[in-house]
């Protein structure tokens, strides 16, 4: 079953469930023959009535393991392509699960975005200041199958990305406990028309509609003001009137700004206006008929350009002002800004005014998703027209970071009742300051910002930005009195920049860089009880005090080390008293250098501190059941040293696999039993032999082995992690004293035997208790 939502409301969008039934198959690597043959039939649903102009495509990637959220990180995120002059879009959402005992139906959250990965949140946490989101579109799913249809979409990118409900923030041991694997995997595919006319400006374009739509595009050119479409003539068999529903621009996700004019009067004459449209691109216009199949209507298409003469600083006004700025900052002075009002706004009779002032901003890569924009000359401001830069965010690899753009005016540069109003828009920029502020252009609802005197800073934080020419316009307004702004002119500071993640995440984030296939984009992982888009949701968050505090457990938990290492020394087991003090000092030191905050001591590298300490507490458990054995000395060391290295193998291969530590250890046991057995039978009595050995050694350390297997595997969370987990390392500790076996027969306490060198060797006589050199 499927069920379908959204978060916003897309006109563009018809969202319907497909049916499907359970699938059983957690792999998923090969579709099977009915999942076939239903992609056919609704290949063959989608395209509807046969137009030859039409063509269909499929476009599939391969099946991910789904899981449940806690981070960006917990999506599985899908990029797809979708070519020009596509028509209709269908998603094809396939989810399955395992048949285990652990299966049950949870509910599958799919995000679509267009041009970037999807901004979500699942948890209801707080962005930080000055952020802007959109809310995401997004179904609600079932395992099985369901269809998403979008008419029209824009070509480029499309992202989908896909979840389970929030995690339970169980620490969970891997492969201990066998786990349900749900897997999602979704196809595209496309309806794109073949035979597009092309709508020249000024140039009439004659059509007929009769059973099937007409299918036009217009391209956009750069500098582009205005853009106006009319259907002239239009006549409906002859008869007065147009009945004709014109479609112009392309669906995106999650927001929706297509243009549709519905043209039904008596008039011959049908227009649409479109202030600023997308610049450098091809438009879609689709003309469909609403007079019924059998009706035809013929009309004359006509569009027309407005074009909008830049004014751009020139490269020899550039040069010159670099090597002022470059003479002045010897001098300690500022540069002067340039003057525009001596600028003639025309270049000769009948020609168009200057619309807009162009700052070039050079781009400059720093690293992976990360780039800084400077531009050129010092941005200044005024009220005749508005000034604009350009930022280059189309290579496709830039929509993983978050854009930052952070405006500054100096103190004595602003009067108090003017206003610089500006708008950050994608495709094209806002060039109507003075007709409206609603920063609004023909296909996109921009960002608006504004700098006053009483607020000289402003800052915008767009994650994951959409993969086009990003515009920055500012014009100086004075609402109050037009005409002081006339002769006044503002220079704005700007700082410009493409980052990973937002102030690195924090001092309680990491800022992670994730991959599906070649694309690369960042997330934050949060710690210390911290959440959100960049870790600054403090809702939840540990104070100061109690990061200290988990710190000073989960380290001087471990000091119940030193009682099996003093009963080792006791007893005469030296080699096991030098692995308990290995396992008491990285264990120590792995927990300080683990901690999030300000709580935090690393001493080596943090994965060499890791790999030490899960290799310490394995190699302790081994040694301490085969000490129990009780057997041979050589044998004993021999499987010490070999034990020891299998663990450092498997420990490489899968540090947090279960079975890479009880492996070893449940044949260590049986090693142990086995001996225990062998002189049980021989001695013909019990072994151990003495009930107090049972009573008041074993059976405590036994005890105290399961409490702490019970806890490290089945009731450790991310929130009693630090008090759990120092339970764990006490009764590890307590139970390796407790179970380590007494001292040899005839040897005095804190004494061994050992050999000298010069061919010399000290004997014990245990009978006669002398000492004899031999």
């Amino acid at each position: 079953m499927g069920r379908a939502g959204a978060g916003t409301g897309t006109g563009g969008a018809a969202v319907g469930s497909g049916g499907g039934g359970a699938a059983a198959a957690a792999a998923a690597s090969s579709v099977p023959a009915c999942r076939r043959r239903r992609r056919q039939k609704e290949r063959s649903e989608a395209v509807g009535v046969i137009d030859a102009r039409l063509v269909s495509e499929q476009f599939s990637q391969s099946p991910q393991k789904l899981a449940f959220y806690s981070w960006y990180g917990s999506t599985r995120l899908f990029r797809f392509r979708v070519p020009p002059d596509t028509v209709l879009l269908r998603w094809l959402l396939q989810a399955s699960q395992g048949s285990g005992p652990s299966c049950t139906n949870v509910e599958i959250t799919v995000y679509f975005r267009y041009g970037a990965p999807p901004v979500i949140n699942p948890l209801g946490t707080s962005f930080p200041d000055n952020t802007s989101v959109q809310p995401s579109f997004l179904v609600k799913m079932l395992h099985g199958n369901t269809s998403i249809n979008i008419s029209h979409p824009a070509p480029g990118d499309w992202f989908v990305a896909a979840h389970l409900p929030p995690s339970s923030q169980k620490i969970e041991v891997k492969g201990f406990i066998p786990t349900c694997a749900y897997v999602f995997q979704p196809d595209m595919l496309v309806v794109r028309v073949v035979e597009v006319s092309i709508l020249e400006p000024d140039v009439p374009l004659p059509q007929t509609l009769l059973h099937h739509p007409s299918y036009l595009k217009i391209f956009v050119p750069e500098y582009t003001q205005e853009l106006r479409l009319e259907l002239q003539g239009c006549a409906s068999n002859g008869s007065l009137g147009c009945p004709v529903r014109l479609t112009v621009g392309s669906a995106t996700l999650p927001g929706n700004f297509r243009k549709v004019l519905t043209c039904t009067g008596p008039t011959q004459d049908c227009r649409l206006l479109l202030p600023s449209p997308p610049w450098g691109r091809w438009l879609q216009v689709t003309a469909k008929s609403l007079a019924g199949p059998l009706v035809s209507v013929a009309f004359t298409a006509v569009a027309a350009l407005t074009a909008c003469r830049p004014w751009s600083v020139s490269f020899q006004h550039l040069l010159q002002n670099s090597a002022n700025q470059s003479r002045n900052a010897s001098t300690g002075l500022l540069p002067l800004s340039p003057s525009y009002q001596e600028l003639d706004r025309s270049s000769g009779a009948g020609d168009s005014p200057f619309c807009l002032r162009n700052y070039p901003v050079p781009r400059e890569d720093l690293d992976v998703v990360s780039v800084r924009f400077r531009p050129l000359d010092q941005v200044s401001v005024q009220s005749d027209m508005p000034s604009v830069l350009r930022l280059y965010l189309n290579t496709g690899m830039d929509s993983g970071g978050s854009l930052i753009i952070s405006l500054q005016v100096n103190k004595t540069a602003i009067a108090n009742n003017t206003l610089v109003v500006v708008c950050v828009t994608a495709a094209s920029p806002f060039l109507s300051f003075n007709d409206s502020l609603n920063c609004t252009t023909a296909f996109f609802q921009g960002y608006p910002l504004s700098l006053s005197a009483s607020s000289r800073k402003t800052t915008l934080v767009i994650p994951y930005p959409e993969t086009d020419n990003w515009y920055l316009s500012l014009q100086l307004v004075c609402p109050e009195s037009p005409k002081e702004c006339e002769q006044a002119l503002v220079p704005v500071e700007t700082t410009l920049y493409l980052v990973p993640c937002l102030n690195d995440c924090g001092p309680y984030g990491q800022c992670l860089l994730l991959r599906t296939h070649s694309y690369l984009y960042a997330g934050c992982s949060c710690k210390a009880g911290w959440r959100g888009w960049s870790c600054t949701d403090n809702s939840t968050a540990q104070t100061v005090a109690q990061q200290k505090v988990a710190t000073l457990l989960l380290t001087l938990s471990n000091l119940l080390f030193l009682a099996p290492i003093t009963v080792s020394v006791h007893r005469s087991h030296l080699v096991e008293a030098s692995v308990y003090a290995y396992t008491m000092f990285f264990s120590t030191f792995y927990h300080a250098c683990d901690q999030p905050g300000e709580a935090v001591l690393c001493i080596l590298n943090y994965d060499t501190l890791q790999y030490c300490d899960f290799l310490g507490s394995g190699v302790s458990i081994w040694v301490t059941i085969l000490c129990m054995a009780r057997l041979k000395a050589a044998l004993k060391y021999v499987l010490f040293l070999l034990g020891t290295l299998v663990f450092a193998m498997s420990l490489q291969m899968d540090r947090r696999a279960v079975w890479n530590t009880m492996g070893p250890c449940l044949f260590a046991i049986v090693v142990m039993v086995t001996m225990w057995v062998y002189r049980c039978g021989r001695r013909r009595h019990c072994y151990p032999t003495s009930w107090q050995r049972w009573i008041f050694y074993l059976l405590p350390g036994i005890s105290m082995a399961t409490m702490a297997i019970t806890i490290y595997t089945s009731m450790m969370t991310s929130d009693n992690y630090y008090y759990t987990h120092s339970i764990w390392h006490m009764l590890l500790a307590g139970s390796a004293a407790f179970l380590l076996p007494p001292r040899e027969q005839h040897t005095d306490p804190w004494a061994c035997s050992q050999k000298l060198p010069c061919h010399y060797e000290i004997c014990k006589n245990h009978r006669e208790e002398l000492y004899t050199v031999t």
